[in-house]
């Protein structure tokens, strides 16, 4: 591998990726006194910060454990997690003066916005004296120690070089596989990657069936996989989304079904013999409408079901009812893919990095972090998390 052999200014820290997991690793690193440079490919930093939670950034769960990750080695997680908790991150917004609200399900929300999240880091960044350079692509040309990089203003050294410039997920805010290409340039292993917390397809015919629908959402629970998750679902123009699509779409394989319970936590079978008793001359699309809104009622009767007094259901009628909504079953054409993908699944293997500091073990001094990891949380501030925890592993090491 050919080198420039022009003058090389030395760090003693490089972080490559200046979102959440390489500010955060920026900051561990110096607070321990460590001369740390940031160098981002993109305009600004933090933009998938500011775009999270719509605008109030979802920074962290307070439930977060090892279960709420996705990981070829479902272990890997616990030690950074155990080592850096929500409350620890939570002390820094709270020093900060940055008010936040718990929206559900331990979700964690800016009051204000996102951006208040963006400026602690850069803040805690200058107080430890961490440079961080936006316009600033950096190229890996000989790996070290020393490792030697190429960037805009010339050749770069370090001691400790970190990777955290995330996955594929939304291209459009400058996302790229810079990370992963590495892994692979210098030989490690990268478990197959695919969108993740993405909205699912469907084929023309299964949306024609749908007509009318979009902008609807419902309470239900979402199984593909091993994944079962009770959140709403949402009709779109496309297909289904919301936040039990999202999390479904992460244990979702191509061609796999899909089932949707749309009377989660009830036996429906039991609700149509009640009301049936209770209101004979009540319509089916009636009964419904009642919990699937009277769109999708109408949709489900003109589609699937016949509507008919519910006094005069038989046994194979109230059995097409539940075929039909308990669990309602599709296979979704695809997903939207990366340009609305909030993660990316897979990653860099873990087998080739240390569960305590990130540290790549055939090579001293190159570290792996965020989302380029092959960890990947639910919905709901567990990815956030796994970017503090494990950008707090590695700085204290780098």
């Amino acid at each position: 591998m050919q080198v420039d052999t022009g003058v090389v200014r030395h760090h003693e820290v490089i972080v490559l990726g200046a979102g959440a997991a390489g500010l955060m690793c920026a900051i561990a690193a110096g607070r321990r006194g460590r001369q740390v440079l940031v160098l981002d490919h993109a305009n600004k930093v933090g933009k998938k910060i500011l775009m999270s939670g719509g605008g109030r950034c979802n920074f962290t769960n307070i439930h977060c454990t090892p279960d709420n990750f996705i990981s070829a080695n479902p272990h890997f997680a616990k030690s950074a997690l155990a080592r850096f908790t929500p409350w620890d991150f939570i002390e820094m917004v709270d020093r900060h003066d940055i008010p936040w609200h718990e929206k559900k399900a331990g979700q964690l929300f800016c009051d204000r916005s996102s951006k208040d999240i963006v400026a602690m880091l850069l803040d805690e960044c200058r107080a430890v004296g961490a440079e961080v350079r936006t316009h600033s692509p950096a190229r890996l040309l000989e790996p070290g120690p020393p490792h030697r990089l190429s960037g805009p203003d010339g050749m770069l050294g370090c001691d400790s070089l970190v990777i955290a410039t995330g996955g594929y997920s939304i291209p459009a805010m400058g996302a790229t596989g810079f990370g992963l290409d590495l892994a692979r340039r210098l030989d490690l292993p990268v478990r197959p990657t695919r969108a993740g917390l993405v909205p699912f397809t469907l084929d023309p015919e299964s949306l024609a069936r749908l007509d009318g629908l979009s902008g609807v959402s419902l309470d239900a629970a979402v199984t593909a996989g091993d994944g079962t998750f009770r959140e709403n679902i949402l009709f779109t123009h496309r297909g289904l989304s919301g936040p039990g699509i999202l999390q479904a779409s992460s244990y979702w394989q191509p061609g796999d079904p899909v089932e949707i319970d749309l009377f989660p936590g009830s036996d429906l079978d039991a609700r149509l013999q009640e009301a049936a008793l209770k209101r004979p001359r009540q319509e089916l699309k009636n009964f419904l409408a009642e919990h699937l809104t009277r769109r999708v009622a109408e949709r489900w009767c003109q589609t699937w079901l016949e509507s008919r007094p519910l006094g005069q259901l038989r046994v194979t009628d109230r059995e097409a009812v539940r075929a039909a909504c308990q669990p309602w079953t599709l296979r979704p054409a695809g997903t939207e893919g990366y340009r609305t993908a909030e993660v990316t699944l897979g990653g860099v293997d873990t087998s080739v990095l240390s569960s305590k500091t990130m540290e790549c073990r055939n090579h001293p001094g190159l570290y792996f972090i965020g989302e380029v990891v092959d960890v990947t949380g639910h919905l709901g501030g567990h990815n956030f998390q796994w970017a503090w925890a494990s950008a707090h592993a590695a700085g204290q090491h780098v």
